[in-house]
């Protein structure tokens, strides 16, 4: 049996979109730090729908047109929307993303459960150098908006991490 030809266009989309990196985190594609919100086919245009990770994302409108330029290498016409009543967060986040997070020297989020963050997870951050818990908190600013400095007391190394976000 043949696979119709609107599911083979949304796997070319999906393939597609998957090669949009995040500027700030170029380990990371959109997809997999969970900002499509949405893909839809009409007859003669395809509507990308995503939302940012913050509403004042310095990056959002250069997702937008590497979204744009990324799918017309497809021969695919889109139209990209930013939808900000979609409430992102970091469980969004696909595994995979948190693993390339700590590779790249980044601390992931941790999970939150229950939509609430105890004082326990946001203490015991895991050093993305050593992978030790004794770390604190330097600054609740970092280089971007989504990052806070840590400092880690086993390696004495100082790091960011991936803010959580409910």
């Amino acid at each position: 049996m043949e696979t119709p030809v609107s599911e083979l266009l949304e796997n070319n989309i999906w393939l597609a979109l998957n090669q949009v990196k995040d500027p700030e985190i170029p380990v990371l594609s959109i997809v997999e730090m969970g900002m499509i919100a949405g893909v839809k086919i009409h007859e003669h245009k395809t509507e990308v729908i995503i939302t940012p990770t913050f509403v004042g994302c310095p990056a959002l409108h250069v997702i937008q047109q590497n979204v744009k330029d990324e799918l017309h290498k497809q021969g695919i016409d889109a139209e990209v929307k930013i939808d900000l009543s979609i409430k992102w967060t970091t469980e969004r986040m696909t595994a995979e993303a948190r693993e390339k997070l700590e590779k790249f020297g980044l601390a992931p989020p941790p999970h939150i459960s229950d939509d609430e963050l105890t004082e326990e997870q946001l203490n015991r951050v895991r050093c993305p150098f050593c992978h030790s818990t004794d770390t604190t908190l330097r600054s609740a600013f970092g280089s971007t908006l989504c990052r806070a400095i840590r400092f880690c007391f086993n390696c004495k190394q100082g790091f960011e991490q991936f803010k959580p976000v409910t």
